[in-house]
């Protein structure tokens, strides 16, 4: 025999590979796609309950027509807002759960919050409480000092919102200055912490 004719012959001996089970793979990948869409349902209906749990917490504030000279612009992300102390603790209500890109101008009148594809919203002077430096916020941890944290209170409630600047420098004139603001309302109003 020539090598040709015994190599053909081996080959017509061999068997075909299995055909694939095409009806089990795809009743498996249809259980799949079903478990992914109920855990995402379940998600969903969690964030709709804690919504309605925040329910209580009344509409954000828009920024007045006039709110001065602008002091500090900052152009970021926002992560969120939590209670404040407790940086787990999402606050979802009013879209404050939503993280965006964020557009944040500090004015004698407040800190205005324009989010592109959420919801604006305005931080007046009164209520601002503190602003510090932080790594955390409910699901966004960075390295120590890259987020700035704004304390502020609505609604009787003292809220944690979290920014990040596109230039981190900036996060520390933003905390001097939200806070000497804060010196000189609290020195107005009367009120000694």
């Amino acid at each position: 025999m020539t090598p040709l004719i015994a190599i053909a012959a081996e080959a017509a001996e061999q068997k075909s590979a299995e055909v694939t089970d095409w009806a089990g793979r795809l009743g498996w990948v249809a259980g799949l796609l079903l478990f992914v869409a109920f855990v995402y349902w379940l998600m969903r209906q969690g964030w709709k309950w804690r919504g309605s749990l925040q329910s209580d917490l009344p509409e954000l504030p828009t920024a007045p027509d006039t709110t001065g000279e602008a002091k500090l612009t900052l152009s970021g992300r926002y992560h969120g807002s939590t209670t404040a102390g407790h940086w787990l603790d999402r606050i979802v209500a009013h879209g404050l759960g939503t993280r965006s890109r964020v557009e944040l101008t500090l004015t004698d009148a407040g800190i205005e919050v324009v989010r592109p594809g959420a919801n604006d919203f305005f931080v007046p002077a009164a209520a601002l409480r503190e602003a510090r430096l932080d790594k955390g916020i409910a699901g966004k941890v960075l390295a120590e000092g890259g987020l700035l944290i704004v304390t502020w209170e609505h609604g009787g409630k003292q809220l944690d919102s979290g920014f990040r600047s596109d230039r981190a420098a900036e996060h520390t004139a933003w905390v001097e200055a939200i806070n000497s603001m804060n010196a000189v309302t609290t020195t107005t109003e009367g009120i000694a912490r």
